[in-house]
Protein backbone atom coordinates (compact mmCIF):
# COMPACT_ATOMS: atom_id res chain seq x y z
CA UNK A 1 0.00 0.00 0.00
CA UNK A 2 1.31 3.38 -0.83
CA UNK A 3 -0.01 7.24 -0.03
CA UNK A 4 -0.02 9.41 -2.90
CA UNK A 5 0.61 13.21 -3.06
CA UNK A 6 0.98 15.29 -6.37
CA UNK A 7 1.73 19.19 -7.42
CA UNK A 8 0.49 21.14 -9.34
CA UNK A 9 0.27 24.34 -11.02
CA UNK A 10 -2.38 26.39 -8.87
CA UNK A 11 -4.03 27.22 -12.17
CA UNK A 12 -5.34 23.63 -11.85
CA UNK A 13 -5.74 23.68 -8.14
CA UNK A 14 -8.17 26.73 -9.01
CA UNK A 15 -9.83 24.26 -12.18
CA UNK A 16 -10.19 21.38 -9.64
CA UNK A 17 -11.91 23.38 -7.33
CA UNK A 18 -14.24 25.11 -10.02
CA UNK A 19 -14.90 21.83 -11.30
CA UNK A 20 -16.82 19.82 -8.80
CA UNK A 21 -15.61 16.64 -11.01
CA UNK A 22 -14.82 13.45 -8.82
CA UNK A 23 -13.26 12.51 -11.91
CA UNK A 24 -11.37 15.66 -12.56
CA UNK A 25 -7.46 14.15 -12.18
CA UNK A 26 -7.90 11.12 -14.66
CA UNK A 27 -8.52 14.01 -17.25
CA UNK A 28 -5.24 15.20 -18.75
CA UNK A 29 -6.57 18.19 -20.11
CA UNK A 30 -7.84 19.19 -16.74
CA UNK A 31 -3.84 19.55 -16.16
CA UNK A 32 -2.36 22.84 -16.88
CA UNK A 33 1.24 21.94 -18.18
CA UNK A 34 4.52 23.30 -16.70
CA UNK A 35 6.21 25.51 -18.49
CA UNK A 36 9.59 24.12 -19.80
CA UNK A 37 11.40 26.06 -17.24
CA UNK A 38 9.14 24.82 -14.86
CA UNK A 39 9.89 21.44 -15.51
CA UNK A 40 13.41 22.09 -15.64
CA UNK A 41 13.17 23.89 -12.29
CA UNK A 42 11.64 20.79 -10.50
CA UNK A 43 13.98 18.41 -12.06
CA UNK A 44 16.96 20.50 -10.47
CA UNK A 45 14.96 20.84 -7.46
CA UNK A 46 14.51 17.15 -7.12
CA UNK A 47 17.89 16.43 -7.57
CA UNK A 48 18.47 18.97 -4.87
CA UNK A 49 16.66 16.59 -2.34
CA UNK A 50 19.26 13.61 -3.16
CA UNK A 51 16.56 11.97 -5.42
CA UNK A 52 17.92 10.37 -8.57
CA UNK A 53 16.81 10.03 -11.71
CA UNK A 54 16.00 6.23 -12.18
CA UNK A 55 14.38 6.14 -15.57
CA UNK A 56 12.37 7.87 -18.32
CA UNK A 57 9.37 6.56 -20.38
CA UNK A 58 6.45 8.19 -22.19
CA UNK A 59 5.01 9.19 -18.37
CA UNK A 60 7.89 10.90 -17.77
CA UNK A 61 11.14 11.34 -15.05
CA UNK A 62 11.21 8.69 -12.85
CA UNK A 63 13.17 9.55 -9.36
CA UNK A 64 13.99 7.66 -6.13
CA UNK A 65 15.87 8.25 -3.15
CA UNK A 66 18.35 6.09 -1.10
CA UNK A 67 16.53 6.78 1.95
CA UNK A 68 13.40 4.32 1.29
CA UNK A 69 11.50 7.07 3.48
CA UNK A 70 11.68 9.78 0.63
CA UNK A 71 9.97 7.57 -1.41
CA UNK A 72 9.45 8.12 -5.21
CA UNK A 73 8.81 10.51 -7.82
CA UNK A 74 7.30 10.81 -11.12
CA UNK A 75 7.76 14.16 -12.91
CA UNK A 76 5.71 14.55 -15.71
CA UNK A 77 5.04 17.66 -18.28
CA UNK A 78 1.59 17.95 -15.46
CA UNK A 79 2.00 16.94 -12.50
CA UNK A 80 4.64 15.83 -10.04
CA UNK A 81 3.49 12.87 -8.37
CA UNK A 82 5.37 11.30 -5.05
CA UNK A 83 4.42 7.73 -3.77
CA UNK A 84 6.01 7.35 -0.27
CA UNK A 85 5.59 3.90 1.70
CA UNK A 86 2.54 3.62 3.91
CA UNK A 87 4.35 4.40 7.05
CA UNK A 88 4.50 7.57 9.85
CA UNK A 89 8.32 8.39 8.45
CA UNK A 90 7.94 8.41 5.04
CA UNK A 91 4.60 10.13 4.70
CA UNK A 92 6.01 12.81 6.78
CA UNK A 93 8.83 13.36 4.51
CA UNK A 94 7.59 12.83 1.09
CA UNK A 95 4.58 15.22 2.69
CA UNK A 96 7.45 17.68 4.09
CA UNK A 97 9.13 17.35 0.73
CA UNK A 98 6.28 18.32 -1.72
CA UNK A 99 4.51 20.98 1.05
CA UNK A 100 8.28 22.88 0.64
CA UNK A 101 7.76 22.81 -3.17
CA UNK A 102 5.07 24.90 -2.87
CA UNK A 103 7.19 27.75 -1.74
CA UNK A 104 7.21 29.91 -4.85
CA UNK A 105 3.42 29.75 -4.39
CA UNK A 106 3.32 28.56 -8.54
CA UNK A 107 1.97 24.99 -7.05
CA UNK A 108 -0.59 23.19 -5.12
CA UNK A 109 -0.41 20.06 -3.29
CA UNK A 110 -2.74 18.00 -2.84
CA UNK A 111 -3.30 14.91 -0.68
CA UNK A 112 -5.07 11.64 -2.65
CA UNK A 113 -5.64 9.89 0.51
CA UNK A 114 -7.68 13.16 2.20
CA UNK A 115 -8.88 14.32 -1.06
CA UNK A 116 -7.83 17.92 -0.53
CA UNK A 117 -5.56 20.79 -1.26
CA UNK A 118 -3.04 21.80 0.82
CA UNK A 119 -3.84 25.18 2.98
CA UNK A 120 -1.65 27.38 5.24
CA UNK A 121 -3.62 29.85 7.43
Amino acid sequence: MSYDISLYRTETKAREENAHDADFFEKEENLVPFTGQQFQELKERLLGYNYKITGEDDHGLHFSHSDGDFGIALLTGHALYFTASWNENSIFEVGMVASEFTDSGEYAKYDFQRGEWEVWE
